[in-house]
């Protein structure tokens, strides 16, 4: 699709919802997909590697360590979409419905998998429990890379009822702690976004973070090449966000840091997309992405919104 078209279809469809909210949670899961895809070619490298390989890690380019398509995504926009469909599906976030969802993404062979996402969708398809046991090991960053459906389908929820619906999805899979806590520090900046809020607002729900959980601290050392561990993760998102100013300088900020750049990309994407919409995403990275999977994110967004008690309300 030409650039001009492509511009034209991101704005009748963000312009056609209404309000920003809505155009805001189009940006959210356009910027997961985008960020994924972006990052996923230097997944894994350093940063000096990056420079050496690509001074600036700036454009979709594909390849990387899974030989990707420029634009292509992995499981992290991958397993959001199965979640969202489970949701759009139940009518809301069901641990049941979620189980059955990425049970059925796994059986499709996906490109990449993470070894708690495997273990813990194993452990479903042996029990019929949703639920995995907890563990202190399962603080990895899979149930936050994914959450994004459930920010957009309980906007406007109480602070308890957003924790509970992700918990439902999260403890399929990621039963810890450390994890939930930083998954809902994201849902919550997701949602403080889509309404209105700025960077100060957002760093202000890091920071109550790091208050709560000092081990988030995300101040004190630069955050590079970071693991799959949920606080590494989001250390280098939270840097990323507060240090830039726009959704562009965001995204290369962060994926030129390296390690698990696909889920930091991610994850940092679908913040930003919420805070500057989905017109401060680079037309030159969203062209790349799939078209069914471009159309299904801005359909997703739609569709979750729908049931979120904030837009039910609006309707009443």
């Amino acid at each position: 699709m030409p650039v001009s078209g492509l511009r034209t279809e991101l704005l009748f469809l963000a312009d056609g919802t209404g309000d920003r909210v809505k155009r805001r949670a189009i940006g959210a899961y356009l910027g997961l997909a985008v960020g994924d895809a972006l990052g996923a070619t230097v997944e894994f490298l350093t940063p000096s590697e990056i420079r050496a390989a690509y001074r600036q890690h700036r454009d979709m380019a594909g390849g990387g360590w899974l030989k990707l398509r420029r634009g292509q995504i992995t499981d992290d926009t991958e397993m959001a979409l199965a979640l969202g469909r489970s949701i759009l599906s139940a009518g809301r976030v069901d641990a049941n419905g979620a189980a059955e969802a990425f049970s059925a993404w796994m059986r499709r062979k996906p490109i990449d998998i993470g070894n708690t996402v495997r273990r813990g969708i194993a452990a479903y398809r042996r029990t019929g429990s949703p639920e995995s046991q907890p563990s202190e090991y399962d603080a990895g960053n899979g149930a936050c890379m994914r959450c994004l459906p459930v920010a957009l389908a309980t906007i406007g929820s109480d602070i308890a009822q957003v924790d509970a619906a992700n918990q439902a999805q999260a403890h399929v899979t990621h039963n810890n702690a450390i994890s939930d806590a930083g998954t809902l520090c994201v849902l919550r900046m997701v949602q403080t976004a889509m309404m209105g809020g700025d960077r100060a607002a957002l760093t202000g729900i890091a920071d109550e973070l790091a208050r709560a959980e000092p081990v988030f601290d995300y101040v004190r050392k630069r955050s590079e090449n970071p693991s799959g561990f949920i606080v590494d993760t989001l250390r280098t998102v939270f840097q990323a966000l507060f240090a830039t100013d726009s959704f562009e300088s965001a995204l290369i900020d962060c994926v030129n840091r390296g390690g698990d750049a696909d889920t930091t990309g991610a994850i940092t994407g679908m913040i930003a997309g919420a805070l500057y919409g989905p017109t401060a995403i680079p037309t030159r990275w969203v062209r790349h992405l799939e078209r069914d999977v471009r159309l299904e994110c801005i359909e997703q967004a739609q569709g979750l919104l729908r049931l979120a008690p904030l837009c039910a309300a609006e309707q009443r």
